[in-house]
């Protein structure tokens, strides 16, 4: 940790507030949200369809306006946008926690949605701006900093939760407050290199952007090829907790081992993902790096699919072990994975932008990467329903697995094509007022 903390203190203040911003965002939102289902079914006594509706507002709001947030990003500056999503959560957050009607509560969960929507194409561009040639190392820490409000969070809203869930709702709306008051005070202006076009008044329309943006065919096909990347990422949340509880149960055991599964993939990544980067970017090529990680999210299937040969004991401590150990691996391979790709991964849009319209390439990756996450969620929930019905249970492993095989030759298939190049020149994003 000590290596970290001198390295984030090399970065300029701005990189630096945008790597604490990202913390405490995901500390309030973490601290928060695992807890809201939990209060809307009891306090609030709803019905089942309608927590999924409130929380699924929350998510299609978020993915289905992020092209927009970074177009709005690109167009007026990247600390706005940052502002107007941070105070647009306060709003959402404190609703949540001091209303109990149903149109409320959906207005209240799209608030929440849209403000990520806002913010978070406008602080990755930002981040990759000022980081400039060290924009890979600032990404690695960026993930560091953000899995460490994931970790933090649900720590701190168990706690406060207990309290009243409506102190854990205005906490959370007065952290983005705070938040929104440093980002008012303390964040430059900044704009990317398109700037300069606004400036000598030849400024595109919305819909051409677009247009340019869809015709960008190597950013597209990256784009589409690491859906499968947040899909297995994302059964840390789905099919693994799912797999603990199916062997371990529903009692104190099956919650003390999904815990940690949570916390050896945040661990991991707050402890190692800076070291992994450095050694990666110093031994390979990007488009190498990202074929390595998506191998060994594949790869992190395996302990799983091998635990399905094993007969499950009747109970006691080899019961405990198969529902316990095999997940754990599985998540910290998935978070080794994530630390080898997402700073390669990130640094690729922005050299498949040719350094323009950066908020805008971020957006419309997220909206195609969310939309791959709800369809590959469906189908892996599909799948597990089948494997438990068939007796098949090394059915998901296998198909999670093969997902990953595709990803990584998909990828490498875009690096040896050279499709992964940058599209122009790349020049050093500059300050202009907003």
């Amino acid at each position: 940790m000590k290596g970290t903390i001198t390295q984030f203190r090399t970065y300029e203040r701005s990189v630096q507030l945008l790597m604490v911003n990202q913390f405490t965002i995901n500390l309030g939102f973490y601290m928060l949200m695992p807890y809201l289902a939990t209060h809307l079914a009891g306090p609030l006594g709803l019905a089942g369809w309608l927590v999924g509706l409130i929380l699924g507002v929350r998510n299609f709001s978020q993915q289905g306006m992020f092209l927009i947030g970074g177009t709005l990003a690109d167009r007026l500056g990247y600390k706005p946008l940052i502002i107007a999503g941070m105070v647009l959560r306060v709003a959402g957050f404190a609703t949540l926690g001091l209303v109990d009607s149903v149109p409320a509560l959906i207005a209240a969960s799209a608030a929440t949605g849209l403000a990520g929507a806002l913010f978070n194409p406008a602080s990755r561009a930002y981040l990759a701006a000022d980081a400039g040639e060290r924009r890979v190392e600032a990404f690695a820490l960026f993930n560091v900093f953000y899995q460490a409000g994931i970790l933090l969070g649900p720590l701190v809203g168990m706690v406060l939760t207990g309290v009243d869930f409506r102190v854990t709702c205005l906490t959370a709306a007065g952290i983005f407050a705070v938040l929104s008051i440093v980002q008012i005070r303390a964040l430059p202006a900044r704009r990317g290199n398109d700037a300069q076009d606004q400036k000598d008044g030849r400024r595109e329309s919305v819909l051409t952007q677009w247009r340019g943006i869809l015709a960008n065919r190597p950013f597209l096909l990256f784009s589409v090829a690491m859906i499968g990347s947040y899909v297995m990422t994302f059964q840390v949340y789905l099919a693994l907790p799912l797999e603990v509880r199916r062997l371990g149960g529903e009692g104190q055991f099956g919650t003390a081992a999904v815990a940690v599964l949570f916390a050896v993939s945040g661990l991991s990544t707050v402890l190692f993902q800076t070291k992994v980067t450095a050694w990666c970017k110093a031994r390979m090529e990007p488009g190498h790096a990202l074929a390595w990680g998506l191998l060994a999210m594949g790869v992190a299937f395996l302990p799983l699919l091998a635990a399905t040969a094993v007969p499950v004991p009747d109970g006691g401590v080899g019961l405990w072990l198969l529902a316990a150990v095999p997940p754990a691996v599985s998540a910290l391979l998935l978070a080794f994975g994530t630390m080898i790709a997402y700073p390669f991964e990130m640094d690729t849009i922005v050299r498949l932008s040719g350094d323009r319209l950066v908020a805008t390439h971020y957006g419309l990756y997220n909206t195609i990467c969310g939309v791959g996450i709800a369809l590959g969620n469906l189908l892996t929930g599909a799948a597990l329903d089948a494997a438990r019905n068939a007796g098949m249970s090394a059915l998901p492993w296998l198909a999670l697995f093969t997902l990953g095989l595709a990803c990584t030759a998909a990828v490498y298939g875009l690096h040896r094509t050279g499709r992964l190049a940058p599209a122009v020149p790349e020049a050093r994003a500059e300050a202009v007022p907003v």
